[in-house]
């Protein structure tokens, strides 16, 4: 069912997706006051712009061109848009007509693109509810969208950009290319839902309107660091090589920084079961001197030399599987992360000892088994979290009963990596009850939540035939059993959504009071 939209969040849908990529009003014609034409005119020459492709009807899509016309301004967009059907959400740099009569029009090539807004994933089926959706994007692709668009026959799913990835011809249009590959990677994430892997990566889409807009979240926008990282790991999972990210670079030595000659003076290294230890600092150390383009000889020498000043030290078979593997090919550098986290745990200040590579481009790895990553990406750690949980915790019940300790151990996280995947995950639940030695620690994702929350709905409404009431006693039961870590607020949305109220928390019901 689609949610009311107003004309305001129709304008702030648009302004979200195109960002800067058109005119804020018409060069003609504008009905906007001249003081508000002037000051947009100002901010809009900060920016280059471009245009984008409309059209009024799913007939206007021909085997012998595009019927349609080109849209430059949002003002146009907006007045326009209850008339039309389909739009480009990303925009174009060079634009034309191919006939006099100026009705079919020219330069839809990816080639041409300026700038890349959204990826838009086509679910050409309603086998499956928004609900579902949602929750495929929450459990197997990046995260929850930020619009999904009802169409005839389906659903169109927008993953906006924060910013807007501009495309040039530059390294063979190698910017196009991996947003290629990142759009690849997000249908076929949702391939649960059907999602069309063929559909054209950044064509024509339904355009956002009054009545079809069935989700949407603006400020659930992703950057384009995030996506590549994402996309690198989906790459890993089905064994494709990641040849989408420019490997090209420039080096600097850094056998002499601050970092690299802290963490070899680090003797006291040792590490036990969810910490880091004496095999991940010297295979650290390993890829190093492999980047900078030692012999494997040489590395060895110091490696051991390393280790024979290391107050437990490993057998020279252990460290020559550590140089095997260094210096196989696999692996193209050191993590910073991983470093970051070595000097954290084992040098004294070493959180604030700055650690640069000296690599001035971006690194990439090649194809990894699982369980042998370098967990450098606290993503990762956050899907280790969710699989764990989603594999150990029953039905019957809302969350996983765990320690702290014991979620570290069962996953092998240390505890300092853990506090800051809650403070930065929004996909993540958790509740405490009782104090100290006695305190239980109860853990679910949104996902779960809500899967539970509507499984329990339905069972409510078998019993008493009342579905909704049944689904806001659940909630009413539940909700203040959560903690507000940084996934709270979106599950919060999420329900209200669904038309479920939240009930107020005591501070809340404090402050009314005192009100």
């Amino acid at each position: 069912m689609a949610i009311f939209v107003s004309t305001n969040l129709l304008l702030d849908i648009f302004n979200a997706v195109l960002h800067e990529g058109l005119t804020t009003y018409k060069p003609k014609y504008s009905k906007a006051t001249l003081p508000a034409r002037v000051e947009a005119a100002k901010v809009d020459k900060r920016h280059k712009k471009g245009a984008i492709f409309v059209v009024r009807s799913k007939a206007d899509f021909a085997s012998n061109g595009v019927k349609g016309y080109i849209v430059t301004s949002k003002e146009t967009l907006l007045e326009d848009a209850e008339g039309l059907t389909h739009f480009t959400p990303n925009v174009y740099r060079e634009f034309g007509y191919t006939d006099e009569k100026r009705t079919k029009i020219r330069g839809f090539e990816e080639k041409n693109l300026l700038q890349i807004n959204t990826f838009v994933v086509d679910i050409d089926t309603k086998r499956h509810s928004v609900q579902d959706i949602l929750l495929a994007c929450m459990d197997e692709s990046i995260g929850t969208p930020t619009l999904i668009i009802e169409s005839d026959r389906g659903y169109q799913v927008y993953f906006v950009l924060s910013e807007p990835l501009f495309i040039s011809n530059k390294q063979n249009y190698r910017g196009l290319t991996v947003a290629k590959r990142i759009s690849d990677n997000l249908k076929r994430s949702l391939k649960s839902v059907d999602a069309d892997i063929f559909c054209n990566d950044f064509g024509f889409f339904r355009i956002p309107k009054q009545d079809n807009i069935v989700w949407h979240q603006l400020d659930q926008t992703y950057t384009i660091a995030q996506l590549i990282e994402w996309s690198r790991r989906q790459d890993d999972d089905i064994e494709r090589p990641l040849f989408v990210v420019p490997s090209n670079f420039t080096k600097d030595s850094v056998v002499h920084s601050e970092w690299f000659t802290k963490l070899i003076h680090a003797v006291d290294i040792k590490g036990e079961k969810g910490q880091l230890g004496r095999n991940n600092a010297m295979f650290t150390l390993a890829l190093v001197c492999f980047s900078e383009g030692w012999e494997k000889e040489r590395t060895f020498n110091f490696i051991d030399e390393y280790n024979t000043n290391l107050r437990y030290p490993l057998s020279l078979i252990e460290i020559a599987t550590i140089l095997d593997s260094a210096y196989s090919g696999k692996y193209k550098g050191a993590s910073k992360q991983y470093i970051e986290e070595l000097l954290a745990q084992y040098v004294a200040g070493g959180s604030s000892v700055p650690v640069r590579l000296g690599y001035k481009g971006v690194w990439y790895k090649f194809k990894k088994e699982r369980k042998d990553r370098v967990r450098s990406h606290y993503e990762e750690w956050e899907q280790d979290i969710i699989q764990y949980i989603s594999a150990e915790k029953s039905n019957s019940e809302m969350f996983l009963w765990r320690s702290q300790k014991e979620l570290c151990e069962a996953i092998g996280i240390p505890q300092s990596t853990l506090n800051v995947v809650l403070k930065k995950s929004t996909r993540l639940l958790k509740t405490t009850k009782g104090r100290g030695r006695y305190a239980k620690t109860g853990w679910t994702t949104i996902s779960l939540f809500i899967q539970y929350v509507l499984r329990k709905a339905k069972e409510f409404a078998q019993s008493k035939g009342l579905y909704r009431i049944g689904l806001q006693e659940v909630v009413n039961q539940w909700f203040h059993e959560l903690e507000p870590i940084a996934g709270y607020d979106l599950l919060i949305d999420y329900l209200h959504k669904l038309d479920v109220k939240t009930p107020p928390t005591t501070q809340e019901i404090i402050e009314r009071g005192i009100g």
